[in-house]
């Protein structure tokens, strides 16, 4: 359904570097012009196997405020303040001690975790919210620095990612992983499927694969990462085997139409590129559809930048291919997400830095009320600043 042609020209609402800041409250005028404004994007649906109040999605976003593994007291104030979204997709959550890629984050792979993530969950629920634990294994992106004594980072092939990390020492160049041998690959869908029934157990709505930005699954899949001779390397076919086979282990216990798969086709986080992506990721989404999986989460481009034309050209060949749901990230504002809607290439849309700053974001979209930016310095800081004290539009933490 296209948007509504007598509605008011639309335009950016994004003010400041966040903090406290007077707003007054719209007339009912105004709020019904803003929801004549972004009709689609406000809207109720359903994204794969959920029931979504509107198609205002949050992007998963590493925060590092979790500092023994176990989500904390701070972390279900952050996430409550924040249920008024379509869904939550957590932070990238480990599903094991040799998976961990940051400093920091949270896992899925023991009790205390799982404890940890039900108050996260409980607080979510109690505000109506809907809340996807994203499940994650860095691969080659972790760093010996934050993994316990005699781990080593792992990876489809022994190659060095160029990238720098935060560790415990500092910020430090990425060391070169370990080759996986076979009968290691063979275990780690497993892996995921018991991060997967963690999940469950811990309250979660349904699960999201990070397949993107340079992360195992990633690894597998493109060209400049995977040099493997086996059954998991050379061809796209046998490049997509390790993803194909991940998706096939979590669905079977999250259910398909409550899995979600978030791939990054042409961003060079982590140090990656495929000499083919549009073949690459059309066999890997036809045969994620093949699986019946519920969405998937594209990311445009490079999250540090602005996305190129040709990165939304290779979405919509891509959207061809998928049968199911799909969410779309990365430089979208409230307009071009009506629009991404309102022309069908997007079920919803992902927001990362307008969440951080804006708790509220849906409610503001509705009321046609100003964003604030976010911090940058405060992203990975410890405690409450830059992470629970944003102000919704009242003035007051939400």
């Amino acid at each position: 359904m296209a948007a509504p042609t007598s509605a008011p020209t639309r335009r950016a609402r994004v003010f400041g570097t966040g903090g406290t800041f007077p707003i007054n409250a719209p007339c009912a005028a105004e709020t019904a012009r803003n929801r004549a404004l972004y009709p689609h994007l406000l809207s109720e649906g359903r994204v794969g196997g959920f029931a979504v109040r509107n198609r205002i999605v949050m992007a998963p976003l590493t925060r590092a405020r979790s500092p023994d593994t176990v989500p904390n007291a701070l972390n279900v104030e952050y996430y409550r303040q924040r249920a008024g979204a379509g869904m939550i997709i957590s932070e990238a959550t480990a599903i094991c001690l040799q998976g961990t890629g940051a400093y920091k984050g949270p896992g899925l792979y023991d009790e205390r975790q799982v404890a940890g993530w039900q108050n996260v969950t409980s607080a979510v629920h109690a505000q109506g919210g809907l809340i996807i634990a994203q499940l994650w294994h860095a691969g080659r992106m972790a760093h010996p620095d934050f993994l316990p004594d005699g781990l080593w980072p792992v990876s489809s092939s022994a190659i060095t990612a160029d990238a720098i990390v935060a560790t415990p020492n500092g910020r430090q160049h990425l060391v070169k992983p370990r080759q996986l041998e076979a009968a290691e690959i063979e275990e780690i869908p497993g892996r995921y499927a018991a991060a997967a029934k963690a999940a469950v157990d811990a309250g979660f709505d349904g699960v999201e694969l990070h397949g993107a930005n340079g992360y195992l699954i990633d690894q597998f899949l493109r060209s400049c990462a995977n040099e493997r001779t086996d059954g998991w390397g050379g061809t796209i076919a046998k490049r997509c085997r390790f993803l194909f086979e991940v998706a096939a282990a979590v669905a079977a216990v999250a259910g398909p139409q409550k899995t979600g798969v978030r791939l990054s086709p042409t961003s060079p986080i982590g140090d990656m590129q495929d000499e083919n992506p549009l073949a690459l990721y059309t066999h890997a989404v036809r045969g994620l559809d093949d699986l019946s999986i519920g969405y998937l989460h594209i990311v445009e481009g490079n999250t540090s930048g602005e996305p190129q034309a040709e990165d939304r050209i290779l979405t919509q060949a891509l959207r061809r291919s998928f049968k199911g749901d799909v969410i779309v990230n990365n430089g979208y504002d409230l307009d071009t997400a009506e629009d991404a809607i309102a022309d069908g290439m997007a079920t919803a849309v992902s927001f990362g830095r307008p969440f951080i700053a804006n708790p509220d974001l849906p409610a503001r979209a509705r009321q046609g009320l100003p964003l604030a930016a976010v911090n940058r310095a405060t992203l990975y800081i410890d405690g409450e600043t830059g992470y629970t004290d944003y102000p919704a539009a009242g003035g007051a933490t939400s």
